[in-house]
């Protein structure tokens, strides 16, 4: 079973950056699109940014379009989100999984505050 382990968030000022990790067992990274998801509070778990095996392509939603770059190494195993000019509307807690289809088991996710 792939376990997933978020971290790298905080609490960071509305402009702010942050550049969250998560690590992966196995090599899922080279055979699924693998996906950063978010949940505010009293709303429901959103994907955010996409990035195929390999990292061959990456999309992002609307929201984050050219604010939120995801990145991997699949050497390190590892899946990267770059947040940049991040505003209050961006709090939430950070979840990687496969996308659009994640997997039933989900990491602890990294909680992101964006607050002056």
């Amino acid at each position: 079973q792939v376990q997933f382990v978020e971290s790298g968030g905080g609490l960071v000022q509305p402009g702010g950056s942050l550049r969250l990790s998560c690590a992966a067992s196995g090599s899922i990274f080279i055979i699924y699109t693998m996906g950063w998801y978010r949940q505010a509070p009293g709303k429901q778990r959103e994907l955010v940014a996409t990035i195929t095996a390999r990292a061959w392509s990456t999309n992002s939603a609307d929201s984050v379009k050219g604010r939120f770059p995801i990145s991997s190494d699949n050497v390190e195993k590892t899946l990267y989100l770059q947040m940049n000019s991040l505003n209050p509307e961006d709090t939430a807690v950070y979840y990687c999984n496969e996308a659009p289809s994640p997997r039933d088991s989900w990491g602890q996710g990294t909680q992101v505050t964006v607050s002056s």
